[in-house]
């Protein structure tokens, strides 16, 4: 298909050789910073999740073009992840490191956490070190251990894991004990751990994050997922956040053909199904995905991450009910758009941040930093070329 050769075509030859000019090799790890004019700042921070997400990235293209020499570059986020990332007297990742490696912000947050995990797995995949799957398992035991209660995932901590506010997973006005966003990571990265392991642990979490998703995050009166909550799940915004919503979508109907619980699938897809559907009536606007719409009030940005999953979910939504062609259509229309409008044609460049509603760009906000990285976007590209591959299993 079209849409899939564009997909390789851009990975090889627009996002590998743009990360890959990144790479850092006097002080480990890859640059954590490029500002909108497209300079980089090679003494900024670096981000654990831009480290985890890029390790991920360079993981799983290897497997999926067949590249082996990808692996280098993956081979240079996992050394960098050990020796920098990894904190050897308390454990678990921290939030940042210095451009040199040395611990910037120790914060411990169960997503920063779950992002090693997926990596890590991935990793393992790729390259078969067991060293990378023990770690794995092992910061999947620290998140057991130290970062959950009864209902589900508590979410920030110090560095010794006391808790403390958890202002980097809040936005829109709120703090937020718990978060949607945080357990939608954990669970991709358990269904990642459990698809190369088939790890005791990790089966039995996610089927409790499935109950999680359906009893208390999932709103069926609105079909949709609340995004902020308390102690307790109960929801504290009114808040719609399509991007999250059609990423749920995919995420849990990927989770449930990995774990293959028929009782899960029969709870789970009902919401996946409802949440493509809400999306693609609500959402779906000019082409592209709005962002999200709080207390009534859309926020009509294009961001660069929420196009991404649009593509994927779309399509996914597709290959589940072969009925809904439009699901197919919205899908190539956005990943048209995409091409068009949110790729940065400029030497050097990758995608911009976001959009405004006429597709031009709205802001100065930076090409690269601690959020902004290869995941989504490469992603976006390897689940289309995976997924054109009829017959062949899937990574």
């Amino acid at each position: 298909m079209k849409m899939q050769k564009l997909a390789e075509e851009h990975l090889q030859k627009k996002l590998l050789p743009f990360w890959e000019k990144l790479r850092d090799n006097e002080n480990g790890g890859f640059y954590g910073y490029m500002d909108f004019d497209l300079n980089v700042d090679k003494m900024a921070e670096k981000g654990c999740i831009l480290n985890s997400r890029i390790l991920w990235f360079f993981s799983n293209a290897a497997m999926v073009l067949k590249d082996t020499a990808l692996l280098e570059y993956a081979d240079h986020a996992y050394r960098f992840m050990m020796e920098h990332c990894l904190d050897k007297e308390y454990g678990g990742v921290y939030w940042s490191v210095n451009y040199d490696g040395s611990a910037a912000d120790a914060t411990k947050h169960t997503y920063n956490q779950a992002f090693a995990v997926y990596a890590l797995a991935s990793y393992y995949d790729a390259t078969k070190k067991e060293e990378a799957l023990l770690n794995a398992c092992a910061l999947m035991e620290l998140i057991e251990g130290r970062c959950t209660d009864e209902i589900g995932y508590l979410e920030a901590f110090d560095r010794a894991f006391s808790p403390v506010e958890n202002d980097k997973l809040s936005e829109n006005g709120v703090i937020a004990e718990k978060t949607m966003n945080t357990l939608l990571h954990v669970f991709e990265a358990y269904t990642e751990l459990y698809r190369v392991s088939k790890n005791q642990l990790a089966g039995e979490r996610l089927r409790f994050m499935m109950d999680v998703i359906a009893e208390k995050i999932y709103n069926p009166q609105k079909r949709r997922q609340e995004v902020f909550f308390d102690r307790e799940m109960n929801s504290i915004i009114d808040l719609h956040s399509y991007g999250h919503d059609i990423e749920t979508a995919w995420l849990v109907d990927r989770g449930l053909e990995v774990l293959g619980d028929a009782g899960m699938e029969e709870k789970l897809s009902p919401i996946t199904r409802a949440l493509t559907a809400k999306i693609y009536e609500r959402a779906y606007v000019d082409h592209s995905l709005l962002n999200e719409c709080e207390r009534g009030v859309d926020n009509t940005s294009r961001i660069w991450w929420v196009q991404a999953e649009a593509v994927i979910g779309f399509y996914n939504g597709w290959q589940k009910m072969k009925e809904h062609t439009e699901y197919l259509e919205a899908s190539e229309d956005i990943f048209q758009y995409i091409m068009e409008k949110l790729v940065d044609a400029r030497e050097g460049s990758e995608w911009y941040w976001e959009l405004d509603k006429d597709g031009k760009p709205t802001s100065r906000k930076p090409i690269v930093e601690p959020w902004k990285c290869p995941y989504h976007n490469g992603r976006m590209c390897m689940e289309l070329i995976k997924r054109a591959r009829e017959g062949e299993p899937r990574n």
